[in-house]
């Protein structure tokens, strides 16, 4: 399997109605730059397993995570629970490089494989939190029951009610021993995708196109690669971006990275969702995050954080930390 150096993969996620569409998108995929296909059987119209899986996995274009996502953990499956389970224990047995299930049914699947594992198949063990990002004390305990559950990939996901939300996924994402999958949905949780890299994570989602996203705040993998060059990302990279309230529509990611990488500096700028600049400056007081553009609203909030203002600063509203 390829891997950028930054050991982080790039998945396109894979939301076709049909078996024909999947198997196209799998090509799209590898088409745009995608390491790992994530293919969602519970968009799927209708799966007959022994007939429909072979024809996605023989001869697959790339490594493939099979993920069969129930409506209780946000996907649209909403059928029975043991033909669910089964199908993903062929999709293993027929050779899928990963296998997605959730904490909740893991204590009935995973005891299930016994010697029936196939050698190479991972089992990523995953959890969704659709409302609030968690205390850093209750996604660590979250983490470990994962993975006294027997997850070879350790997967959590929560929602951003705030910027300042992320900084904690981040922090706890950087401690961790083994393969961990840590994103947060929304779009607060935007920076949580394109700085994966950084924070050592397993892979970052990325779709094939606007509206063909498997979770909120899901970026493309045309941006991904094109705007932000996630695989030069590493742990050293310098943080810069836009502090605004709304920045999704602003150009400056693509203006400033695609300045970083003709001067060849290791840095990425990102547009930062922000409600209140001071408890975002205070979170993010790293010398990682190196510098600041300040658009509206918050241009004169920014500058009562700062000690001092240079009066270049005034004009193009940038904000540097020192080092």
């Amino acid at each position: 399997m390829e891997v950028s150096e930054n050991g982080c993969h790039l998945c396109a996620p894979l939301v076709a109605k049909s078996i024909e569409e999947m198997r196209e998108q799998m090509d799209a995929a590898v088409s745009q730059g995608a390491d790992i296909a994530e293919l969602r059987l519970d968009h799927i119209s209708h799966i007959d397993p022994s007939v429909d899986l072979p024809l996605l996995l023989n001869g697959r274009p790339l490594p493939v995570i099979v993920t069969y996502r129930p409506i209780w953990e946000g996907g649209e499956y909403t059928g029975d629970e043991d033909f669910r389970l089964k199908t993903l224990r062929l999709a293993m047995e027929l050779g899928a490089d990963f296998i997605d299930v959730e904490l909740k049914a893991a204590p009935d699947f995973l005891p299930s494989l016994q010697e029936k594992k196939a050698a190479g198949c991972k089992i990523i063990v995953s959890n969704h939190n659709f409302e609030t990002t968690p205390s850093s004390e209750t996604i660590g305990s979250l983490i470990a029951q994962i993975l006294s559950s027997g997850a070879d990939v350790v997967k959590f996901v929560t929602t951003a009610q705030t910027i300042t939300d992320v900084a904690r996924v981040f922090q706890i994402l950087s401690r961790c021993q083994g393969p961990t999958i840590a994103l947060v949905m929304g779009q607060y949780g935007l920076i949580s995708r394109l700085l994966s890299p950084k924070y050592g994570g397993f892979l970052t989602f990325g779709s094939l196109a606007s509206g063909k996203e498997s979770a909120s705040g899901q970026p493309t993998l045309s941006d991904l690669n094109n705007i932000y060059g996630l695989r030069r990302i590493n742990r050293q990279t310098k943080v810069y971006g836009l502090i605004g309230k709304p920045v999704g529509h602003s150009k400056s990611p693509l203006i400033h990275n695609a300045a970083f990488r003709e001067i060849g500096y290791d840095g990425i700028y990102v547009p930062f969702l922000v409600d209140n600049v001071k408890d975002f400056l205070d979170t993010y007081n790293t010398p990682d995050f190196a510098g600041f553009s300040v658009t509206i609203p918050h241009k004169e909030a920014a500058l009562k954080c700062c000690d001092e203002v240079d009066p270049l600063a005034k004009v193009c509203f940038s904000y540097l930390r020192g080092i």
